[in-house]
């Protein structure tokens, strides 16, 4: 993904799309992330190069831009979308970068990772699908973005049902391999659990929204590693495609340790924009709750789960039932609150302190498809679920929360062909105040509670389509009297019923009671 060296930086337009920050920059604060000044204070040689991600507020000087035209440096990507651009440089020089007051913050192009049941019925997600005035609420029509290993795109779970034709709809390739396929194996099961059509042994292994459209961008390569200019490059592409292939959802379920404060860090600010715009960010909340000796951690939230604006998800532990009564959060889970910071120039720290997860939701060994010979089967050949000898049939097994926010994500996408409507914010509102709450688990631990499709469906159905900014305060969120708060999801002869949280995460709060519906 390396580009050739540009002659001159072109940034027209760029200092218009860079997204408006939530709160004023306050006096002294550093405008390097901690990450890069640690790189680049343990570099011995000045001259050593550095990949960085620069912000901009403005307009480039002519003094920044000849900088930039310097010996040495090296631009390798623009980000027009999020006024941001991916530049290779001398270590040497990052403060003098720092110096120019059109220049927001500095911060390091460094690694992205993936993030490591009969989930239909558990999650409701069956019984959801009964409230479509004709057929069923499958996500038809809607936009999936699954930004991850790539898909294996002969897998029959992408299939239309109804015309045998494949439902991802775009590919594209940030890793600079030239392949969109599935080498690592991640990016298929993450797909599928969002939008698998069940085609495999009767529906057992279906997805949450199985008619969705799947737009497949490939941003990890054949380990599961990628970088945040890769991660970028996709957020801004689908900034510019989203009404193209009408993406209404995108799944994260990668992610990067949590160092830059949410207001500072350049995914954060990538997947702020794309809310802003309508799109629903989902992304992982992260696999670290728990250290070397099994103890419970918290505080290890991983970004971009840390943005306020997406819907952050940890994982449940089933034990393979479809029974919600002994689901309990996975103890590997990612617990808030968000420790992202950002540093003053006294060296003291800031730290965000966001009450994330958002919800939970099914993640322990859940079966989707597989993409074959892939390096996590090479790894573990284990992880095959002995569903089917064909490649095109073959299920696996995952843990983690990256398989968890895919169901979330396939539920907003049931949620947007509901309601096209909805906004990000509501979806994330709708999805919090219907879950439900497990007992003996903190809202760091569970956020407002677990998944719930069937009551999100509900609800979103039953928000008015005219909401428009001169609705009047207060004035009725709801086209029908508030739906009974409670769920009954049935399971084989028997029913699990519960009632919904009715509540929210709310910065570094939890809000409750049923006026945020009414």
């Amino acid at each position: 993904m390396l580009l050739s060296l540009c002659a001159g930086i072109l940034v027209s337009g760029t200092a218009n799309a860079a997204p408006q920050r939530t709160r004023q920059r306050w006096s002294r604060q550093s405008k390097v992330a901690s990450d890069l000044r640690k790189s680049v204070n343990n570099r011995r040689n000045g001259g050593d190069k550095v990949d960085v991600i620069l912000q901009l507020n403005g307009e480039m000087s002519p003094e920044l831009e000849a900088m930039l035209r310097s010996s040495g440096v090296r631009i390798r990507k623009h980000f027009n979308n999020f006024g941001s651009t991916a530049v290779q440089l001398p270590a040497g020089i990052v403060d003098s970068l720092a110096d120019f007051p059109e220049v927001d913050f500095v911060s390091e192009d460094g690694e992205v990772k993936a993030l490591g049941g009969h989930v239909a019925q558990t999650t409701g997600a069956n019984d959801a699908r009964a409230y479509a005035p004709t057929g069923s609420f499958d996500g038809a029509g809607v936009g999936i973005a699954i930004v991850d290993s790539g898909i294996y795109s002969a897998h029959v779970a992408f299939l239309n049902a109804a015309t045998n034709t494949t439902r991802i709809v775009k590919s594209v390739d940030f890793t600079g391999d030239g392949r969109t396929d599935d080498p690592y194996g991640h990016g298929t099961h993450v797909a599928a659990a969002a939008a698998g059509n069940g085609m495999v042994s009767s529906g057992k292994y279906i997805g949450i929204a199985p008619q969705a459209n799947i737009v497949n961008l490939r941003v990890l390569n054949s380990q599961g590693i990628g970088t945040v200019s890769g991660l970028l490059s996709a957020l801004d592409w689908i900034y510019t495609n989203r009404t193209t292939y009408n993406i209404r959802v995108v799944n994260l379920s990668l992610g990067l340790l949590a160092l830059t404060s949410y207001e500072d860090d350049p995914v954060c600010l990538a997947a702020r924009r794309l809310a802003n715009a309508g799109v629903v960010v989902v992304a992982a909340a992260g696999n670290n709750g728990k250290n070397s000796a099994g103890q419970k951690i918290y505080g290890q939230i991983h970004s971009p789960g840390n943005e306020p604006s997406v819907i952050t998800v940890g994982a449940v532990n089933t034990f393979g039932t479809d029974n919600r009564a002994d689901d309990k959060v996975a103890t590997y889970s990612s617990r808030g609150p968000t420790r992202s910071y950002s540093t003053d120039t006294y060296g003291v720290k800031h730290f965000d302190n966001l009450v994330k997860p958002d919800l939970v939701a099914p993640g322990n060994k859940l079966v989707f498809a597989e993409a074959p010979n892939s390096v996590l089967l090479q790894q573990n050949a284990g992880l095959d679920a002995g569903v089917s000898t064909t490649a095109s049939r073959k299920q696996m097994i995952l843990s983690g929360t990256s398989v968890a926010a895919p169901l979330v994500a396939g539920a907003a996408a049931l949620m947007l062909q509901a309601n096209p409507t909805l906004t990000p914010n509501m979806v994330r509102m709708l999805l919090m105040y219907t879950s439900q709450q497990l007992a003996n688990f903190n809202t760091l631990e569970q956020g407002a509670g677990q998944l719930n499709v069937d009551g999100a469906v509900l609800m979103a159905k039953a928000v008015r389509t005219t909401l428009n900014g001169s609705t009047p305060l207060n004035a009725s969120l709801l086209s029908v009297s508030a739906p009974n708060p409670q769920t009954s999801i049935s399971y084989g002869v028997s029913n699990f019923t519960f009632s919904w949280a009715q509540g929210i995460v709310f910065g570094n709060s939890f809000l409750a009671g049923p006026s945020l519906i009414t």
